[in-house]
């Protein structure tokens, strides 16, 4: 079906532009939580397990995973000592920023072998494809 050729094209280039990354140790779920707090700021486990739909426990492993490896810390909140806050540290911050620039160049070489034509019709689909997400 169309949707599924669709579903299909989008898979294979994000599972390509997710294999461009700064350390290549790192899962999607690690470089997803990195990548949110650039984005967002810093979160607490809970919300953290919540933007990335996974559980609690998982998330925590994940963090953990992280502050082992220098990426985030884990700060109590001043306000609610039972609370922990969790955020970049500069490392963690380079990591996003080449990963992110990484993938960037990757597209921006793989469009560069497109005609203006192909280019034109991806440009309308970027803004369609978006359109979708949103709902």
């Amino acid at each position: 079906s169309f949707a599924s050729e669709v579903r299909m094209a989008i898979f294979r280039l994000a599972r390509r532009l997710r294999s461009e990354r700064a350390v290549d140790s790192m899962s999607d779920g690690q470089f997803a939580v990195l990548a949110a707090l650039k984005v967002h700021g810093p979160h607490t486990l809970g919300e953290l397990a919540e933007r990335e739909r996974v559980s609690a426990p998982s998330m925590n492993r994940t963090v953990n995973c992280l502050v082992e490896s220098g990426y985030v810390t884990r700060t109590p909140d001043s306000g609610d000592r039972r609370k922990v806050i969790i955020d970049l540290t500069e490392q963690g911050r380079e990591v996003v920023a080449e990963t992110v620039r990484r993938r960037d160049s990757w597209l921006e070489h793989a469009l560069e072998a497109l005609d203006s034509e192909d280019r034109d019709v991806l440009a309308r689909a970027a803004q369609i494809m978006r359109t979708v997400a949103e709902r």
